[in-house]
């Protein structure tokens, strides 16, 4: 039976660093922004992180998607 793979939502999660340590290490926290649809295109959800992270004091280190699909035979 083929299978067949449905896009449902993605999420995109933005690593960020809040300070260093006493030892000097990065201290980093990340935040996941979640519904964002399965059409928006990589390089629309980078540049929107990409804005709202010049608007912070801290700098931004990581973009990450993860989408979501529905599994199912056909």
């Amino acid at each position: 039976m083929p299978l067949v793979s449905t896009p449902l939502d993605s999420t995109f999660v933005a690593r960020y660093q809040i300070g260093t340590s006493d030892s000097g290490a990065p201290i980093t926290r990340q935040k996941t922004f979640g519904g964002v649809k399965a059409t928006a295109s990589s390089e629309d959800i980078y540049e929107i992180v990409v804005a709202l992270f010049g608007l912070l004091q801290y700098p931004l280190l990581e973009v990450r998607r993860d989408d979501r699909f529905a599994l199912t035979d056909e």
